[in-house]
Order: C-alpha cells, then structure tokens, then sequence
C-alpha cells in the first residue's frame, strides 16, 4: 500500500517543493509583512542604538499577534555601510524603519546628531520622530508599535525618485577620510 499524498491541482506531493500547493491552506493564506530596520551605526550612535532596543521589544510584542492573524513576520536588521547601499535601499535619514519596502513615519525630520558627527568628523543631522507635538530622537514603544499596524492597511508606497541626500555623502566621505570605511 502506497503512502504518497496524491493531488488533484498539479502541485508535487513534497510541500517542500511546492510550499505554496493549492492543498497547503497555511502557504496560501498567509500574509507578508516585512519590516526591515535601516541604520548606520549600533556602536556609537545613540538615536540607532535605543531605536534598534525599542523596536526589537515592539516586535517581540507583536509578533505573536501578527502570526495569529495570519501574517509571515520578517524581521531584518540592516547597516547602511556605503553608498551603494543607500541607494540600494533608498536611504534618505538614519534611522528608518521600512514595512514592506514603505517608510513608516513618512516625512523625514532630522536634527543635529553629535554620535554620527564624531563619527564622520563633520557636522551630522539623523531622524528624529514626531509624535502628539513633540519631537523624540528615539521612537516609543508605543509610537512604533502605532506605526506598524497603521503600515498594514496602508498599501505599498509608489517609489518616487531618489536623491541621494548631501548629509549621508559628507557621513560616507567623513568616515572614508577617517579611515574607517568599511571594506564591504
């Protein structure tokens, strides 16, 4: 007696092959939400650093409701290491936050970022966050875990055209003459 899963729609009976087989109800129903964290420095940078804290607390939290209503959660960490990069990702302001490839908090706000000014030895301005009138140079729990949820009903944003921006050039070319490029 043969133990192989016949099918009737053509998939191959190994899920392995075929994860998304009219037969594989999870495969199919299953939405995607990819949330990927763009950042230049968790070493020094103080507004990089508590925002990558505050976001892996906001995503432990999430996930397992996000799970059970369906969702396939990635989650990736990502260092803007050189311009390629950048503009591969279309990097405008350290750090952001992208859910499936959309910016979270939209408009860009920056301000004077000592961490990243030493690091490029230039004057550097990094992203700040608004939220109920005030300005914070890391996000809340509460803000970010707002931002994510109101990202799923959101659909992806059309890709404008990017400028790659003069306060990231003079961060790469500060950090070049410094000697601290990365080989990468």
């Amino acid at each position: 007696m043969s133990t192989t899963k016949k099918t009737t729609c053509g998939c191959s009976p190994d899920k392995a092959q075929s994860a998304a087989c009219c037969g594989d109800e999870t495969a199919v129903d299953k939405k995607h939400l990819r949330i990927e964290y763009l950042y230049l420095d968790l070493n020094t940078c103080d507004r990089c650093i508590g925002t990558d804290n505050v976001l892996d607390a906001v995503v432990d939290k999430l996930k397992p409701a996000l799970t059970l209503a369906g969702y396939n959660v990635e989650y990736e960490k990502i260092e803007i290491k050189n311009p390629e990069l950048a503009v591969q990702y279309r990097f405008v302001s350290s750090p952001t936050i992208l859910v499936n490839g959309t910016d979270i908090f939209g408009e860009v706000k920056e301000s004077d970022c000592g961490c990243c000014g030493e690091i490029a030895g230039t004057d550097i301005d990094c992203r700040v966050f608004q939220a109920n009138g005030e300005t914070y140079e890391v996000p809340t729990e509460e803000m970010l875990a707002d931002a994510i949820l109101k990202s799923l009903s959101v659909p992806s944003a059309h890709k404008d055209s990017y400028v790659f921006p003069d306060n990231l050039r003079r961060f790469f070319e500060g950090k070049k003459e410094k000697g601290q490029e990365c080989c990468c």
